[in-house]
């Protein structure tokens, strides 16, 4: 299926996804893939898909969703690989354009070296692009690229693209259960360096390519945060699995305790503001932490909480 949902996205709203890639062809073979395992590695650009053909499918979902009085805020392309190995990207986006929906790509940056790739990206109004290492040992070990790439040249180019690209630059962190030592900090000073408009930093959620990894525990997690933070602002959050509503009051205290550690670890100070604004004793944070729903964790002398992971082996 070359086109399916839309579906509901924290970053993207309403979301239809283009999966212009066949399963799984990547330039990686990530050991945290929720697709599963990469069946074929290439970096060579190449056609997959008629344009016109991909573009008749899209369409066809465009006028169902709009027909059924559905939002579409973004068409994105989120294949089962690497989307930009797709040398029919650009034509792709042209011919979408017709269609009068903002355009957004989740890419792993692995080609983005590559002056017709950062073109081809320049055309989009969103791009998330993968930065889940600085440093080649991590980076191979986590991402286990094709063995011809160089993770210089991706991180130069991803700081090219930078500087000429005009729409909205995220970037994604997957953490997994590995030691990084001071890998976070490598990865927050880059990007204070790449300035992207947010930094997630996500966990897998879903069964892994490979068994023998989990999500990283929730103190790297906030340790992630805090670096970030420090770096970027406002701008870093969490993808950590929960889809709730993190940016208004719902009414209920505990949905908004919850869904606000979803996103962002909150300090102890700001979390008993939000009990008194609503008559709320600390009782309750102190049973969701019996209960395993909330985690307190420390930064530098300051307490956090943080919605705990559900995504756990048992």
């Amino acid at each position: 299926m070359l086109a399916f949902g839309p579906v509901p996205s924290r970053r993207l709203g309403r979301s239809l996804g283009v999966n212009n890639i066949p399963d799984k062809v990547c330039s990686y073979a990530c050991a945290y893939c929720q697709i599963g395992r990469t069946l074929r590695m290439e970096i060579e650009r190449k056609p997959f898909y008629e344009p016109e053909f991909l573009f008749e499918e899209v369409s066809k979902k465009v006028e169902e969703a709009r027909g059924k009085g559905e939002r579409i805020d973004y068409i994105t392309f989120v294949p089962d690989g690497e989307p930009t190995l797709d040398i029919n990207l650009g034509l792709e986006v042209e011919l979408l354009r017709e269609l009068e929906v903002p355009l957004a790509i989740l890419t792993n940056s692995s080609l983005i070296w590559r002056d017709d790739v950062r073109e081809d990206l320049s055309a989009f109004d969103f791009v998330s692009l993968k930065l889940d290492a600085v440093s080649e040992p991590l980076w191979r070990r986590i991402d286990r690229p094709h063995k011809s790439l160089s993770l210089e040249r991706i991180l130069d180019g991803m700081l090219a693209f930078r500087d000429d690209f005009d729409g909205t630059l995220v970037t994604e962190t997957m953490l997994i259960n590995i030691d990084y030592g001071d890998e976070l900090e490598r990865i927050a000073d880059f990007l204070a360096e790449l300035k992207p408009d947010k930094a997630y930093i996500a966990v897998p959620t879903r069964p892994p390519a490979e068994k023998w990894v989990e999500p990283a525990k929730e103190e790297t997690i906030n340790l992630a945060y805090q670096l970030f933070s420090e770096r970027l602002g406002e701008r870093v959050e969490y993808l950590i699995g929960y889809e709730g509503n993190a940016f208004a009051s719902t009414g209920n205290v505990v949905e908004d305790i919850l869904s606000i550690t979803a996103v962002h670890p909150m300090r102890e100070e700001a979390l008993r503001e939000l009990l008194r604004k609503n008559n709320a004793d600390w009782g309750m944070v102190e049973e969701l932490l019996e209960e395993g729903k909330l985690i307190r964790l420390n930064y530098r002398g300051e307490a956090f909480y943080m919605r705990a992971l559900k995504s756990r082996k048992p």
